[in-house]
């Protein structure tokens, strides 16, 4: 796992190994930013359960408020660190890292879906 100390110098990554196809970095910032517009749509839909479902139940609006910040939050963060492991990777001519945070990004946002569909097809009044 590479830690946060790298997230602040990326020089220290391009001093590793050989310089990758310029593409392939491109392609590994494309999905960084991809990761960090996933975080954006999440934190923007925290805010938006929070401020436009008034009738809902104080403790289920702010905490399904606030499952979906510290989600996009999280994601902002594993975009950093994974865009730096990818990068390390490919200058060293390793296998790209694996990780399971997709599938936990993917249950986490289905939980909340599922949630709201209860909340939309039972009401919400409390």
């Amino acid at each position: 796992m590479t830690g946060p100390r790298l997230w602040f110098a990326p020089q220290r990554v391009r001093e590793e190994g050989e310089t990758p196809d310029y593409r392939f970095s491109l392609a590994n910032e494309r999905t960084f930013l991809a990761w960090v517009r996933t975080a954006l749509a999440l934190v923007g839909a925290g805010f938006a359960v929070d401020q436009f479902l008034p009738d809902l139940r104080w403790g289920v609006r702010v905490g399904m408020a606030l499952a979906l910040l510290a989600v996009g939050a999280l994601c902002a963060l594993r975009a950093v660190n994974h865009w730096v492991r990818c990068e390390r990777a490919m200058r060293r001519g390793e296998d790209l890292p694996m990780t399971r945070f997709p599938v936990l990004l993917g249950l986490l946002v289905a939980v909340v879906a599922v949630a709201m569909v209860v909340l939309v097809l039972f009401g919400w009044a409390g």
